[in-house]
């Protein structure tokens, strides 16, 4: 049976929110690009990355599921735009979910994950991301 952490991973579009706080949301643009998957990244740090977008209005109707990484900005806040939009599919990166966030991943109407590194899920075998993910897997935190 695969895990819905593993599912995540297998679809094709992608929307990923930073504020440039959390290293490991580059990592998770990069490896999504490496795998072709259809990505836009919403930037809301002070200095946004070219080609990625600055407010919610600017995202584009396609995309279904969305990677949030960020501290500056409460999570639920930008979940709530997003649902407006017909987006439900989360993941919220670990030590980025807030109380809120908790109280969101009640609504039958959202699915979220939270308490999870997405470069758990992404990193190759040959890194610290590999070795990350076997100790989770041993503790049954995978």
């Amino acid at each position: 049976m695969v895990a819905k952490q593993e599912e995540f991973w297998e679809r094709d579009n992608f929307l990923v929110i930073t504020d440039g706080t959390k290293p490991a949301i580059k990592w998770t643009i990069d490896e999504l690009r490496k795998r072709s998957k259809a990505i836009s990244v919403l930037d809301l740090s002070d200095k946004p990355m070219e080609g990625s977008v600055s407010d919610i209005d600017s995202v584009p109707d396609t995309v279904k599921n969305v990677i949030i990484g960020i501290t500056r900005t409460e999570p639920a806040r930008v979940i709530e735009k997003l649902a407006e939009k017909g987006i439900v599919d989360f993941w919220v990166h670990w030590k980025t979910d807030t109380c809120d966030v908790n109280h969101l991943e009640y609504d039958p109407k959202f699915s979220i994950i939270t308490g999870r590194c997405p470069m758990l899920y992404l990193g190759s075998g040959a890194s610290i991301h590999g070795f990350h993910r076997l100790i989770a897997k041993t503790l049954g935190k995978y």
